[in-house]
């Protein structure tokens, strides 16, 4: 049997790039992660709702909320988090490079990362979808009238080739210009150097709250993509892959049991076999992780479920005001699910 050289050499490369990622990560981050005394969480620089700070400094967000889970199921302190700033053309790198234990940054999991890059998505926190964001000033409706617009992106995003394909299946052009993070993008639309913005619309809701004026915006109806949000660990560490994977089920598990932060203690000592398994009162579910019998009760007494780190981040009770919609629970009628705790 022959082969082609050409197609060798590019298997052989990308077979060591794979490798040399497990490797790293078969160290057992878990233990690394230990003896540091905290989490090390790859964020965005900046996205309101997501990961960001505050006024005080303190990093809060969706995402952020997916690290303080982590630390609390593995440290039982939802603070023991040291969290780090990354542009989207960086993110990737620091995971794999270690600098990083987890990534949870508004990341979209696709074939090409899942496969290629030796990395490994958890879950998903935010359901997504492309859109666009342009000045009511433009009079249009619809991104099919955007033919011949100078569309604002970020760099180093699902976004660009989303972007690209909209246009050439609709036959239309644009003219792209490009940011290297989504504070430009957004500075950029208010100075004029675009007439449309284009990110996730999640994204879009957080940064049209930045701009001087909010109302004079407004998000078009279309949306041109699938975007799962979700966090993602270096492969080769299964271990770690399953503490970071069941901390963001035990938030969902915790809405749909109808357990809170609120309610937790109360819950203790539950007749309901479900409660109990995931409060640690029956079993060590624990064990296999590497964690404590009531790792889950730190998350939900620190951080919460998902239904009040969604609503107090992005929801109707932030200033971004996302309806739950396709993120509700499957029992509500959305799409978000976690295996049970048994």
């Amino acid at each position: 049997m022959s082969y082609n050289n050409n197609k060798l050499v590019l298997l052989t490369s990308a077979t060591v790039l794979v490798v040399g990622a497990s490797a790293m990560a078969s160290a057992s981050t878990l233990e690394d992660t230990v003896e540091r005394g905290a989490v090390q969480c790859g964020v965005s620089d900046g996205l309101p709702g997501f990961s960001s700070p505050d006024d005080a400094g303190e990093w809060q967000g969706l995402d952020v909320d997916v690290c303080r889970a982590v630390a609390a199921a593995v440290f039982g302190d939802a603070e023991a988090v040291r969290y780090v700033p990354l542009n989207a053309v960086e993110r990737f790198t620091a995971l794999q490079s270690g600098e990083v234990d987890v990534l949870s940054r508004n990341t979209t999991w696709t074939t090409t990362r899942d496969t290629t890059l030796g990395i490994n998505f958890t879950g998903v926190t935010f359901y997504d979808g492309q859109g666009f964001l342009v000045s009511s000033d433009l009079g249009i409706s619809s991104a099919t009238e955007l033919d011949g617009a100078a569309v604002c992106v970020q760099s180093g995003t699902t976004t660009e080739l989303n972007l690209a394909d909209y246009f050439r299946v609709n036959d239309m052009v644009f003219d792209p210009i490009v940011f290297d993070t989504s504070e430009q993008t957004v500075g950029g639309f208010e100075a004029g150097r675009c007439d449309v913005l284009t990110s996730d619309t999640s994204q879009l809701a957080a940064l049209r709250i930045q701009l001087d004026n909010p109302d004079g915006a407004m998000v078009l109806p279309e949306i041109i993509s699938k975007e799962p949000l979700g966090p993602a660990v270096r492969q080769g560490d299964d271990q770690w892959f399953n503490v970071v994977k069941w901390s963001l089920f035990a938030m969902l598990n915790a809405e749909e049991l109808g357990v809170s932060s609120d309610n937790v203690d109360e819950m203790l000592g539950s007749d309901d076999p479900d409660i109990a398994r995931l409060l640690g009162e029956d079993g060590n579910y624990g064990e296999g992780m590497g964690l404590e019998a009531d790792w889950a009760y730190h998350i939900i007494s620190q951080v919460g479920n998902y239904a009040e780190s969604f609503d107090r981040n992005v929801g109707m009770d932030s200033p971004l005001q996302i309806e739950r919609g396709i993120n509700a629970l499957w029992t509500d009628g959305g799409i978000q699910y976690a295996p049970p705790v048994r």
